[in-house]
């Protein structure tokens, strides 16, 4: 996975609403996050595979940032 790849999920993160970053099961989290990310990149199955095994190790990262963001 490219260095802009991994900055434009990291993006897709921020500008989520938290709401949805708290609420989603991880399965469908992740889906979702693969989604918003391939909108703006063409990934082939490989990256995609990648993606979706380095967005399942940071779940718990991505929740607790959503869940700071909320908090402020």
């Amino acid at each position: 996975m490219t260095p802009t790849i991994m900055r434009q999920l990291w993006s897709i993160v921020e500008a989520a609403q938290t709401v949805t970053l708290l609420q989603l099961d991880d399965a469908s989290l992740v889906q979702w996050l693969v989604k918003q990310t391939t909108k703006q990149a063409l990934l082939d199955p490989k990256e995609t595979d990648f993606l979706c095994d380095y967005i399942r190790a940071r779940l718990s990262l991505i929740r607790d940032l959503a869940y700071e963001r909320q908090q402020s």
